[in-house]
């Protein structure tokens, strides 16, 4: 998988952003890989939902490159001297596209440098320029840096960040941040900041802010692309491996796929795209003394779902009381929440949606509970709230759910700001009056209920059911959270739709979990303040997290039982019938127990899952099954440290954690928390609860977007010791030597610099130093040969060997494979075109489309193809394909039927291989072997997409949500074989990524097909 050896991301996996964070109210108890569902939603566009980066391309060609990058970092004087006075359990993690420091941290005693009187931004500045060398940055550097926020959290911490300015303009997402504790110690400091020497001349605007709007509105495929006053745009700079380019960052928040996205501002190429969306002791007020009653807003509510044993009855809520309302409120709008049922989906409230008092100034609605004959979950033994057989049934219990989610969200607003979590407002939290932020704009939460209620003639379409969500902008811009109705109109239950007949918004731990989407998007940011949760590991820890603090607090409160019983704190008991729908098992199932609740056969153990589990719990990575791995490890500090050291470490670790963290840096996070927060009182504790979890000293995982991190059961050693690691890498055909590739070590423990690597020799030859212990991820690849990786036990005494025979992929375009041609719309621009099917990644893929070229839904399938052209004529043994849908696509966007042809000069062609793929075949290289002699002799290789897996086609398409009705795409393709002529067989050398990628932009017909 194409991600930096330094532990930097690459680019987050596409199936990872449709729900990046969403609660995905979909069963994940399905065996097999990403099976189409009837909660498949139509896409707004193409791109819409896809996360994209071109600072971080998924190929072999960048992959070398930042290893190559960190190799070099490894060899300075000035970081050898830095990770000398640092000490054995430092870590410095370089960044593999800027060559400075991503994240430095003491894993030991929590602090890197002593104690200091100056001010914490001068502190961090001080590091740098003492550090210069180290830092890969010159003195000439120092200027570029901004303040852009300072701020102390609860516990005397203070977070400095700083942007970086050049020619006036900011840089995007790269920066300086540091954290600096109450006595002036550095707990951690990077950001990955660019050197000036790093950028190159930059193209004049064409585009004004308004057109990039326009432009990033026309990606979510918006019918009205204007600017309005919830939308935001800047000139940035962003900074690329070969390129600087000027752009427009764009916050779209009045858009059908809220996203931060950036615009080229001299040719409207988007440059980087991420969906906003995911998925009692209150402080009072007294009030003063009157003659008379003074006036105030009440309501009534319950505390977790309605018919709850615990919570479930209603009870009376001073609003005014609270802070939550003013006395005289004729709506649901307050300073942390402005709750209204988006019937329409518009994002917008209008008159009729508004909820208004019962009487006087009293929200007093409850739910009138409905008998659905078709529905067995109602009254059974809990209350259902509308009849999807029945249009507009829901106005019944309209103003009931939002006055609950208005509670909801604000109780869980005041529960989050108090000590030990502490997300205040200069921490960046929701509310519309913000008194100590100075020049910070209002956000309180649009709290909309029944989403799109009223979007199918009085009943929810297929995209407004079964789901809930929490879009969260940068600070000073209001977040959006969505609740929705559930169960499909039409079908039966529980076959048709397993979700009965209820309103996601009526249960706590669903709103709870959208509402810490906002605080983990906020806590972990980049030096410019936008979300650091990027790849696929920050996107299951994001879900995680929104299950850990719902439950946290459910439990707390007495509302949710913690038994003896495993496997009894599970999310969405009335939301799923008190079926396991949402999530495998729950939160307290320990490693190894023995609980039925607590099993998942897929995963070859019983009890809770650990590190090595990612990607298997549901059989393929997602972020909702992966988080699972996390929630259960935070909820096992929980039973092991108590509630508030717990809450105290998991949300300090947040505020310190590196851009696109992984699992690794996660647990580093908190063991550096400890040690500032406690002088590492828990780091013992800590690293045995880790160590249980598979994420032990020597774990290892190349970046947040890595999908097969390597599980380690130690704790670390009593004391390091360093060993030489050699080996030699060959070609497996012929043994002859593969020069110029990176061998890389996954680990994070200390020790120095992540994942210590070297390239290879001209003789095919490495060496690298590491620590001793046992290593479950060496790997090397590239420039055309198949990533491979494998252990190795390194000792004092050695020989510490890892040789590799790699297997070179003749249509990689990192070997010098090409596209010839294809069919359908070019999706380049977006890391969705035909050269990522040969990127030697099934992270990404080519994405394309079902019918026309703009992705209308369709019941007929118009074919598309793709041509490869080989570096060299070559005997083909095997045509490699992964049929996995890519690009924010849902399963059934999968390669169906193909038709594989090949030839020797691009006119001539013999079909090689043809038939269909299913649900199996996804997520894998699938080997076909060309028929006859039609693979001897090759230079080109043609594959025809003839259909898609959406199931039942001609009758689902297109009045089906399923994306397959709009999209249909591919993984990868390979060829693997020998050269008709032996003399051919050294690769080529890569094609520049970004030169073929820009031969096949055609951004106006792009443009219009999203």
């Amino acid at each position: 998988m194409p991600i930096s050896s330094s532990g930097r991301r690459w680019r987050a996996t596409a199936s990872l952003a449709t729900a990046a964070t969403a609660l995905a109210l979909v069963s994940t108890g399905q065996s097999g890989s990403q099976a189409a569902t009837p909660s498949e939603k139509p896409r707004a566009g193409r791109a819409a939902h896809a996360t994209f980066d071109v600072r971080y391309p998924d190929s072999t060609t960048a992959r070398v490159a930042a290893a190559k990058v960190d190799a070099r970092a490894g060899k300075r004087a000035a970081v050898r001297s830095l990770r000398a006075k640092l000490g054995s359990t430092a870590t410095i993690d370089i960044d593999g596209l800027t060559g400075t420091p991503r994240w430095i941290v003491d894993l030991g005693d929590g602090r890197l440098t002593g104690p200091s009187g100056k001010r914490p931004a001068d502190i961090a500045l001080g590091f740098v320029r003492d550090n210069l060398a180290a830092f890969g940055l010159e003195q000439s550097d120092m200027s570029s840096f901004r303040l852009r926020n300072s701020y102390r959290d609860i516990a005397g911490i203070r977070h400095v960040s700083f942007r970086q300015k050049f020619g006036g303009v900011a840089i995007f997402g790269f920066g300086l941040r540091a954290s600096i504790d109450s006595r002036g110690r550095i707990v951690e400091i990077g950001g990955s900041p660019v050197p000036g020497a790093l950028l190159t001349a930059r193209p004049a605007a064409k585009l004004t802010g308004a057109d990039a709007i326009a432009r990033a509105k026309r990606v979510a495929g918006d019918a009205v692309t204007r600017a309005t006053s919830d939308d935001r745009a800047e000139q940035v700079l962003v900074v690329t491996r070969d390129k600087t380019y000027l752009g427009w960052q764009t916050v779209t928040m009045a858009s059908d796929v809220p996203a931060l996205s950036v615009v080229d501002a001299a040719t409207g190429r988007l440059l980087f795209h991420r969906p906003l969306g995911a998925d009692d002791n209150d402080p009072e007020r007294a009030a003063e003394p009157a003659a008379k009653p003074a006036p105030k807003s009440t309501g009534v509510a319950f505390e977790y779902f309605p018919g709850a044993p615990r919570g479930g009855s209603y009870h009376g809520v001073n609003f005014t009381k609270k802070g939550w309302l003013g006395p005289h409120a004729t709506k649901l709008s307050g300073n942390n929440s402005h709750a209204y049922s988006d019937l329409d989906d518009s994002n917008n409230a209008s008159k009729n949606e508004q909820v208004g008092p019962s009487a006087g100034q009293r929200w007093d609605y409850r739910l009138v509970p409905f008998d659905v004959p078709s529905v067995s979950f109602c009254g059974n033994p809990y209350p259902c709230s509308w009849d999807p057989e029945t249009p507009f049934s829901w106005r019944t219990n309209r103003k009931q759910n939002t006055t609950q989610v208005f509670y909801f969200v604000n109780k869980f607003h005041d529960h989050l700001l108090k000590a030990p979590i502490g997300f205040t407002e200069d921490a960046g939290n929701f509310e519309r009056v913000n008194s100590t932020k100075q020049g910070k704009a209002g956000d309180a939460v649009r709290t909309e209920t029944m989403d799109g209620a009223n979007t199918a003639g009085g009943v929810p379409d297929g995209a407004h059911l079964d789901n809930a969500n929490m879009e969260t902008p940068p600070d000073g811009m209001a977040p959006r959270m969505q609740m929705y109705l559930q169960h499909q109109p039409g079908t039966s239950y529980p076959d048709g739709d397993p979700f009965p007949a209820n309103n996601t918004g009526d249960e706590g731990d669903t709103v709870y979990h959208e509402y810490t989407h906002g605080l983990s998007n906020r806590l972990v940011v980049d030096p410019t303040g936008n979300s650091g949760l990027l790849g696929q590991q920050a996107g299951s820890m994001g879900e995680a997290w929104s299950d850990f603090y719902a439950f946290d607090y459910l439990v707390a409160e007495g509302y949710q039982p913690d038994t003896a019983t495993e496997g009894d704190v599970r999310l969405g008991i009335y939301d799923g019938a008190g079926q396991p729908l949402v999530r495998t098992s729950g939160l307290d199932c320990p490693v190894g127990g023995s609980s039925p609740d607590c099993d998942n056969p897929d995963v070859g153990h019983t009890g809770g899952y650990t590190y090595d589990d990612f990607a298997d719990v549901i059989g393929f990575p997602e972020v909702h099954a992966d988080g699972e791995i996390w929630a259960q490890t935070l909820w096992d500090l929980r039973n092991a440290l108590g509630v508030r050291t717990t809450r105290m470490l998991v949300t300090r670790a947040m505020e310190l954690s590196p851009v696109d963290p992984s699992y690794l840096d996660m647990r580093n996070a908190i063991l550096v928390a400890d040690g500032a927060v406690y002088g590492g009182e828990h780091l013992s504790d800590l690293w045995e609860l880790f160590a249980a979890r598979g994420m032990g000293y020597y774990a290892g995982t190349f970046g947040g977007n890595d999908a097969s991190p390597a599980a380690d059961f130690t704790t670390p050693p009593a004391s390091v010791q360093m060993a030489t690691v050699t080996g030699t890498v060959t070609d497996d055909a012929d043994g002859s030597p593969v020069a110029g590739v990176p061998v890389s070590v996954a680990f994070q423990g200390g020790a120095g610099l992540v994942n210590p690597t070297a390239i290879t020799a001209a003789d095919g030859t490495y060496s690298m130093q590491v620590p001793t212990g046992d290593y479950g991820k060496i790997t090397t690849g590239g420039q055309g040969y198949e990533y491979q990786e494998t252990s190795i036990s390194v000792t004092a005494g050695g020989p510490n060997v890892a040789d590799f025979a790699l297997r070179r992929d003749w249509a990689a375009e990192a070997g010098g494979g090409t596209i010839a041609d294809f069919t359908g719309p070019d999706y380049s621009f977006f890391g969705c075109g035909p050269y990522e099917a040969i990127d030697l990644s099934q992270v990404t893929g080519w994405g394309s489309t079902t019918g026309d070229d703009f992705g209308t839904p369709t019941n007929t399938f118009v074919p598309k193809e793709i041509v490869v052209q080989l570096p060299a004529v070559v005997d083909a043994s095997a045509i490699g394909v992964d049929p996995a849908a890519t690009c924010g696509d849902g399963g059934s966007a999968s390669l169906g039927d193909y038709r594989i042809e090949t030839s020797a000069n691009g006119s001539t062609w013999n079909i090689a291989a043809e038939g269909t793929f299913t649900v199996d075949d996804r997520g894998r290289i699938n080997e076909l072997t060309p028929a006859s002699t039609t693979g001897n002799g090759i230079q080109y290789v043609r594959l025809t997409m003839l259909s898609n897996q959406t199931p039942d086609f001609a009758t689902n398409c297109p009045l089906g949500a399923f994306s397959g009705c709009s999209y249909t795409d591919l993984s990868e393709i390979t060829v693997y074989g020998a050269p008709t002529d032996p003399d051919a067989r050294r690769p080529v050398g890569a094609l520049g990524a970004d030169r073929t990628r820009t031969a096949y932009w055609r951004p106006w017909r792009q443009l219009t097909a999203s």
